[in-house]
């Protein structure tokens, strides 16, 4: 591969520093050292042990933002990998080591299409920025979140934000992200009354009394979701209860469960329905909630037809629109910004042993970000 804008280069820099969350190690100092000869400003937003990076170019509208994350996920046992993790290796057209999809490829990439497209118009209009945090794989609470806090203080919006996440599926290009589903989590106490087995009438056992209403929950409809989104779905994750002994009727039950849910529900709609049906069952519980994200939507407009035509230009391939998958940091940015979108190389192998990434792919990662900054600052088709 000949490797013109160095993007292969940045990405085997990125993959040997060892950044498994919330450690940054040295990443995002690397890309501002790299930044700063080209005019880029920096806030440096430090959040216990978390790092993030904004930098940007311009001052004016419209203010288009890549965005993205320089930590990993653990490396599980490293016995298994066929090569150091953390030494990047190339074999048989891919690039091996862990964030090599999830997602230094993307941050490498949209970093030098950065550079070229300064480089090319250093009087472009409108704005360039880099949101990227080293929390998205934690815990995410101090991460892209407190930038768009510090952002939404001072009054600024984001026009266009493109997320290097892993989006393609099958093969490079085939789909970008418009959407995620919310996620809403639930940690349900009920309670009865312990006693001994051999002695029901004394005791009120709360797994049974609990169970009729877990079922109507599962059972449930809670929307049939839109032309984006699949329908809200509800899934327990873990029941616990009971003192370890056999002979004793456990005094509380605690239940956690999650929903992903589209835009057809409200978090509000779902915790009243939710809270509505334990109460006809007449149960004894405590709730707590915990909003892990809200959904969004990016409609067809500006930035995906960008993108789309960068897309085919690049590959030949017409991308399809997708809200699946899990939850990424494109949820927090959608509060100042209208158009989110998630694109970026093969998503198969992300978070696994011998994750990896095709070499060739690399490439194209770059150039289908430099043809959508031309088009969304320049009007280039």
């Amino acid at each position: 591969m000949n490797d013109i804008h160095g993007t292969l280069a940045l990405t085997r820099e990125l993959i040997s520093r060892r950044s498994v969350t919330p450690d940054d190690a040295g990443c995002q100092q690397l890309i501002a050292e790299r930044l700063a000869p080209l005019g880029f400003t920096f806030e440096h937003i430090h959040r216990n042990g978390v790092d993030n990076l904004w930098a940007r170019r311009g001052t004016g509208k419209p203010l288009l933002c890549f965005a993205g994350h320089t930590d990993v996920v653990p490396t599980g046992p490293v016995d298994k990998w066929h090569t150091d993790p953390f030494a990047p290796t190339e074999r048989d057209g891919k690039l091996f080591g862990r964030g090599a999809a999830d997602m230094k490829t993307g941050v490498a990439a949209f970093v030098t299409a950065a550079e070229r497209f300064v480089r090319a118009h250093p009087d472009h209009p409108g704005s360039v920025a880099l949101l990227i945090t080293s929390d998205e794989e934690g815990d995410a609470v101090d991460g892209t979140v407190r930038v768009i806090e510090w952002l939404q203080a001072k009054g600024e919006r984001i026009d266009f934000a493109i997320v290097g996440e892993p989006s393609s599926t099958e093969k490079f290009g085939d789909t970008i992200r418009n959407g995620r589903r919310g996620s809403l989590s639930a940690r349900l106490v009920v309670n009865g009354v312990q006693g001994h087995i051999a002695y029901p009438h004394l005791a009120k056992n709360p797994i049974h009394l609990a169970a009729p209403a877990l079922a109507e929950l599962a059972a449930t409809e809670w929307d049939r979701g839109n032309e984006f989104f699949p329908p809200t779905s509800f899934q327990i994750s873990n029941i616990n209860g009971g003192t370890g002994a056999f002979n004793v009727i456990p005094g509380t039950v605690e239940i956690y469960f999650n929903f992903r849910f589209a835009t057809a529900s409200t978090e509000r709609s779902l915790r009243e329905r939710t809270e509505a049906i334990l109460k006809k069952h007449g149960l004894d519980f405590s709730i707590k909630w915990t909003l892990g994200g809200k959904p969004f939507l990016t409609q067809r407009g500006s930035l995906v037809e960008a993108l789309t035509s960068a897309i085919q230009a690049v590959s030949g391939v017409t991308p399809e629109l997708s809200t699946a998958g899990g939850t990424s940091d494109g949820r927090f940015i959608a509060e100042i910004c209208d158009q989110v979108a998630e694109f970026g190389p093969i998503n198969a192998t992300i978070h696994k042993i011998d994750e990896q990434v095709e070499i060739a792919d690399i490439d194209r990662v770059h150039e289908v970000y430099f043809r959508t900054l031309e088009k969304l600052l320049l009007g280039r088709s």
